[in-house]
Parts: structure tokens; C-alpha cells; sequence
């Protein structure tokens, strides 16, 4: 289950669906993943194609990510069975 959405427009389209200050392209893209890290229980149930999935190192280490677009990625944190801490981010 989600726990928690650090970025404020991510968040805002989550909980009420107002995508104001989101890429209009990624909207699907965008409610597709949320979908899922809501229902995951691990983060590895995130790995299904295309989406890139994988475990971030470095001062990120403990976070995973998800393509959504270009160098676009979700990033999330994970907690017992819930995703945490996701944020929509450019970090190449």
C-alpha cells in the first residue's frame, strides 16, 4: 500500500486525481504505477517489463525506481509491505 508521496503534484494526483503540475503525456503511465506499488507487498513485485525496475545505490541506497519516461523515474522507499517515500524525479 502507498504510505507516503514526497512530490506535491504527485501526491495531489493521487489522492484527488488533479494532474497539475505533471507531464500530461505520463498520466497514464503515472496512475498504472501508483496502481501497482498500491497493491505491491514487496518491492520486487515492481519488476515487470518495461518499467526498469531496479535498486538505487549510493547515498539513495534502500530506494528503488521505475521508468516513466526518458530519464524520468518513480522512486520509492519501501516499509514492511508499504511503498514510502515515492517521488518523481530526473536523477541521471
Amino acid at each position: 500500500m502507498i504510505k507516503s508521496i514526497r512530490h506535491k503534484s504527485l501526491r495531489a494526483y493521487w489522492e484527488t486525481g488533479k494532474a497539475k503540475g505533471l507531464n500530461a503525456d505520463w498520466l497514464p503511465r503515472l496512475r498504472r504505477r501508483l496502481d501497482l506499488l498500491n497493491v505491491a507487498s514487496a518491492p520486487e513485485e515492481m519488476n515487470m517489463p518495461g518499467f526498469r525496475f531496479h535498486a538505487l545505490d549510493g547515498d539513495k541506497k534502500g530506494r528503488y525506481a521505475i521508468n516513466v519516461s526518458s530519464n524520468w523515474r518513480l522512486t520509492f522507499g519501501w516499509d514492511e509491505q508499504d511503498a514510502i517515500d515515492i517521488d518523481l524525479e530526473d536523477y541521471h
